[in-house]
């Protein structure tokens, strides 16, 4: 691949880094820039499982393969068309069953064009109160304040007695109510006190509790943690799943299965109300991490799945392929995410203003 900024802006091992890292932040009164970076891009994605079924004997296969969501322009075809359900429009649900020999690939082939989502205003001045999230929309509160569990494991929970601490504690000090404003500053007392780290070996994730009281967590853990702050205090949130694309040593274009979180803040600021925000981030300040990640999507997340505050979301999130086989039977799963026909359509530099505006130019 030619162009080699890619590289440069993805966190999580991945997103943007500023120069010096690319940013220039020489007087208060500058704008501070960061360096050009892909905002719109199109690829082709192929992801799901393979399933190699030798031996004898019979085996059932049941696979739920969410599709991409409308933020991005895509068209999709399935790469096995036979044995599904189209649910919602969100999801294929495959259950096949055999006594044959086969080897199987289920998952979806898509054509996506992604563009950089960016919420324009970090002083929240259209952001409502979370006085206000209680009274006009007590339906969100009900659906995204709540504990979200794996029982007997709870791995969203808000009601934890020191994540509420910590939560309520931010909030006293705030010199505001602006449901914006506080995401802003748990986001700040995330990135202050955790650190991005992968799970050694094939560590499950992590409660909210456990990643509090250990620090460190990946991008599942340290998501589930902010959300159970923000929830400690009444602001909605939620966990968004897919994958970040990342550019390799040898130039190969990857997608890596992730997750982040949204916040709802009232219906004039962001997505419908919701704001994107990027836990797993690891900038060069806490201020780099808020400019970047804090109310942006980049174009390199691909959104699946988008939690819906029970807990059958939350277990159907963390589920992944089920295969029953009988003895004489040997079956092999390989889970895949290809990209092919990367191309960078437009590049951008992100402007943050000396009153935190935010623009691409």
């Amino acid at each position: 691949m030619k162009n080699k900024k890619f590289t440069l802006i993805i966190t999580v091992v991945l997103l943007l880094i500023p120069v010096i890292s690319g940013c220039l932040e020489l007087f208060s009164d500058v704008p501070t820039t960061y360096e050009t970076y892909p905002t719109k891009i199109s690829y082709n994605i192929k992801y799901g499982y393979q399933i190699l079924c030798t031996g004898t004997g019979k085996y059932e296969i049941k696979f739920r393969c969410d599709l991409p969501e409308p933020l991005k322009t895509i068209s999709y075809s399935l790469l096995y068309n036979r044995d599904y359900t189209l649910v919602n429009n969100d999801f294929i649900q495959w259950n096949v069953s055999g006594i044959d020999d086969v080897t199987y690939e289920l998952g979806v082939t898509a054509s996506i064009e992604s563009e950089s989502f960016l919420v324009s205003d970090l002083n929240g001045n259209n952001a409502l109160t979370i006085q206000e999230i209680n009274n006009f929309y007590p339906e969100m509160i009900e659906q995204y304040c709540h504990e979200q569990s794996i029982v007997p494991t709870i791995f969203i929970d808000p009601s934890d007695p020191d994540i509420k601490t910590i939560a309520s504690s931010v909030l006293s000090q705030a010199e505001t109510n602006n449901s914006f404003v506080i995401a802003k500053l748990l986001f700040s007392w995330l990135k202050e006190n955790t650190k991005y780290q992968i799970h050694d070996g094939q560590g499950d994730v992590q409660p909210a509790a456990v990643t509090l009281q250990k620090k460190t967590g990946d991008c599942d853990d340290l998501s589930f943690l902010y959300i159970s702050l923000c929830r400690a205090v009444d602001i909605p949130a939620r966990f968004i799943r897919g994958y970040l694309l990342q550019e390799e040593e040898n130039g190969e274009v990857t997608a890596t299965a992730h997750a982040w979180v949204e916040v709802f803040v009232g219906k004039l600021i962001g997505n419908e109300g919701w704001v994107p925000i990027e836990c797993s981030c690891c900038a060069t300040s806490i201020q780099v991490d808020i400019n970047q990640n804090f109310g942006v999507e980049d174009a390199f997340h691909i959104r699946l799945f988008v939690d819906d505050g029970s807990n059958e979301s939350f277990n159907i999130s963390q589920s992944g392929i089920h295969v029953q086989y009988y003895e004489n039977r040997e079956i092999e799963l390989r889970s895949f995410a290809e990209i092919e026909n990367y191309l960078e359509l437009e590049s951008k530099k992100l402007v943050v203003t000396k009153d935190n505006t935010r623009y691409y130019q």
